[in-house]
């Protein structure tokens, strides 16, 4: 696990995002989920959106310095034409951006988001950059992205994999599902649903050790199910609206792909 992903923005209480945000990292999260190809829609927001590049070019940032600031992103992808890039993400999603007067801005609908729409995207493209292609990809997102603090996009990427599974299998990734979704509830103060989803979780990850062993690698939770029993012992005795900084207290839970 990088430092980066140690130092995570995303270990903490996160806000109610607005229906329009939420379908803005929907959207292209699916995206990069299905095709390693399509990741490169992450970068795009996370420069446009960047808070110094705002201050630096209120009135939209220029073409010339958008694509440079693209080159190393894209590159790490393997594109290395980004002006053809930016014209194809222009025509496939054009959410992204609006013309100012000296060049783009973030489209409108982003709102007052922006800041957080940039950090998001960025860190999804972090998480997902340096992951291996093939039959592997959609478990590594999983576990990449739940190392990274990204609950919510660790349960969209998990899910695929639950829908076709069978048996045995079928169970243990359902229980990954539902740690992962316990502590997108943490994040945003949910008690009783975090709790609920926790309880599950842990009865069907204790059942097999904490070891998901599947046809793509085996994910290794052991700590982080250890992890969520001592969370979840804390939840239990905690009235709803409580205080819950002793659960943020405790190391933040992480698991392996092996």
């Amino acid at each position: 696990m990088s430092d980066d992903c140690n130092r995570t923005p995303f270990w903490q209480r996160q806000p109610q995002l607005p229906l329009e945000i939420q379908r803005f990292f929907q959207a292209r999260m699916e995206a990069a989920l299905g095709d390693p190809e399509a990741r490169q829609v992450l970068a795009w927001p996370t420069i446009l959106g960047a808070p110094g590049l705002r201050k630096a070019h209120p009135d939209g940032l220029p073409e010339a310095e958008l694509l440079t600031h693209a080159v190393r992103m894209l590159g790490a992808l393997g594109h290395h034409d980004p002006t053809a890039a930016w014209q194809a993400h222009l025509g496939a999603w054009p959410d992204t951006a609006e013309g100012g007067p000296s060049g783009w801005r973030p489209a409108e609908v982003w709102g007052a988001w922006g800041p957080l729409v940039s950090l998001r995207c960025g860190w999804q493209l972090a998480a997902l950059t340096p992951l291996p292609l093939g039959a592997r990809y959609p478990l590594a997102c999983g576990v990449s992205l739940f190392n990274h603090g990204l609950y919510h996009e660790c349960h969209d990427a998990l899910e695929p994999l639950w829908d076709a599974a069978e048996g045995d299998l079928k169970g243990q990734l359902q229980g990954l599902i539902l740690l992962t979704g316990g502590y997108h509830h943490l994040q945003q103060h949910n008690l009783p649903g975090m709790v609920a989803l926790w309880e599950e979780a842990v009865g069907r990850l204790e059942a097999c050790g904490g070891r998901v062993s599947t046809p793509w690698g085996e994910v290794r939770a052991e700590v982080a199910l250890d992890l969520t029993v001592r969370r979840l012992d804390h939840g239990r005795r905690t009235k709803d609206g409580g205080d819950l900084s002793a659960l943020w207290a405790l190391d933040r839970p992480t698991w392996e792909l092996a």
